[in-house]
This record gives C-alpha cells, structure tokens and sequence, in this order.
C-alpha cells in the first residue's frame, strides 16, 4: 500500500535579525535572470515527489506569505495553514520553538508519512526528497537527508554506521568530528505519535533531544547522504551574501 505523504514547512519564526518589511521567507532570490522566493525552492523540492498536500506553520503575521502562495494551485499543490501560537498556563510559559511548529501541524500530519523542509534553504538536487524515498526501507521510522558542512556549531550534526544506521544526532556541537548535518527530514506515523506525545506532555521540547529519544526508544533513524549536493541556509547577512556569491560562481563568463 502506498505511503499517503504530506509536506510540512515551519515559517512561523519573526525573522527579527534580517530586519526586512514583509516575511523573510520571501526574500527574493535571483538565478538565471529568475526570481523566486527563498521558501519556493523548497516547496519545488516537496512537489518534485510529488507532494501534493503541503502545511506551512505560521504565526499571525505572515499574511503577505499567505498572499504569495494562496491555495497552491499555481505550484500544483494544495496548501494549508496552520498558525503556531504560544503556549502559556500559570505556571510556566513555553516559547514556541521547531519541536512545537512541527507538532503545531499534528491534526493534519496524523497517520501520514511527513517530509520537512526548511523555508528558508536552498538544497538541490530538486529531487532530494523522492531520493530519500526511493533510499528508505520499510522499517524506517525517520528517514534524514545528510549534507556535508564546514560549520557544524550551525548545525544538528549526525552520526551514522555503515548501515547509515543513526545512532544518535548532536545539535549545534562546538567540536565534532561529524562532518554530515541533517538539512531535511522524511518520517513516518510512529514518529509523528512520539513528537506530539512529548510536546503535549511538555516532557521534552528539544527537538534534538526528541529525536535522540526516538532512537534510545528503538525507532529507526536512517541517513541518506547528499555529498555532492549543497544545502543554503539564510538566516543572517553574512549567510545572504555567501548565497549570492554562490549563485554568481554559478554563471557563466561572458
């Protein structure tokens, strides 16, 4: 029986240190005299499977995100939103963060095989995600797309066998010797259940420590490798301007 698959993409975040006027899962990118969105490159990624439900996690102020994208129908997709509020009783208040977004999706995501990506990240191949489709087994719980990187203090940095078998990942180390990070994520009903179980439960909200404890508990992590892909990340400046040197490296002389 084929898996039913919905796609998840968390922009629920202020973007407070770019500063920019609209969301900065908007910030235009340009390649081959194109623009687009930072957040429609994955969305391309989702819909290359194809995906055809996919779940933006919002906050309430993301109404130029919801201008841009509507239904989905432009992008052959249908898009959903769900807004991610925080959550506060007498005792505590709990600052929303990725675990949450993710979970903020769970009356849709349900019993469903999830594929998450970041909005704002390029990754390429296109296809990374029916890649790590077609690379699962049956009895992978969380299926992790794995891209090389140079700062792993940026990073959740995995580790792997050579059964890409993973036994335990590492969130933002100061030193490692893991050189691979997760950039995307594909998993499946068992880990959907133990992600809103801890959330709802306000037993854990790391999201790091949520998958550590998936793994401890028996549930299949495997990697799936992009060594010669890229994966782009705009959070700050600095990373904005490697982005568009990178692209600039990419055309042709002349």
């Amino acid at each position: 029986m084929s898996e039913e698959l919905i796609g998840l993409i968390p922009a629920a975040g202020k973007g407070l240190r770019l500063r920019l006027p609209y969301p900065k899962e908007l910030y235009p990118i340009i390649r081959d005299n194109r623009y687009k969105p930072i957040s429609q490159h994955v969305l391309e990624n989702l819909t290359a499977v194809p995906t055809q439900h996919i779940v933006f996690v919002i906050n309430e102020t993301k109404h130029q995100l919801i201008g841009y994208y509507g239904d989905g129908h432009r992008f052959g997709c249908s898009i959903s939103y769900v807004v991610q509020e925080v959550r506060e009783d007498a005792s505590r208040s709990t600052s929303p963060g990725l675990g949450h977004a993710l979970d903020a999706a769970y009356h849709l995501t349900r019993g469903k095989t999830v594929l998450f990506g970041m909005a704002d990240t390029i990754m390429e191949p296109v296809e990374v995600f029916a890649h790590m489709l077609r690379n699962s087994r049956a009895e992978d719980d969380v299926i992790m797309g794995l891209f090389p990187t140079q700062r792993p203090h940026k990073f959740g940095m995995v580790a792997f066998d050579n059964e890409n078998r993973i036994p335990h990942i590492i969130d933002k180390p100061k030193q490692t010797d893991l050189t691979h990070m997760w950039g995307c994520i594909i998993w499946r009903a068992r880990f959907t259940e133990h992600l809103h179980r801890c959330i709802d439960e306000g037993e854990i909200a790391d999201f790091a420590l949520i998958m550590n404890k998936a793994i401890e508990a028996g549930m299949v992590f495997r990697a799936v490798r992009f060594d010669a892909g890229s994966y782009l990340d705009l959070g700050t400046y600095d990373e904005i301007q490697e982005m568009e040197q990178h692209f600039r490296a990419e055309q042709p002389p002349g």
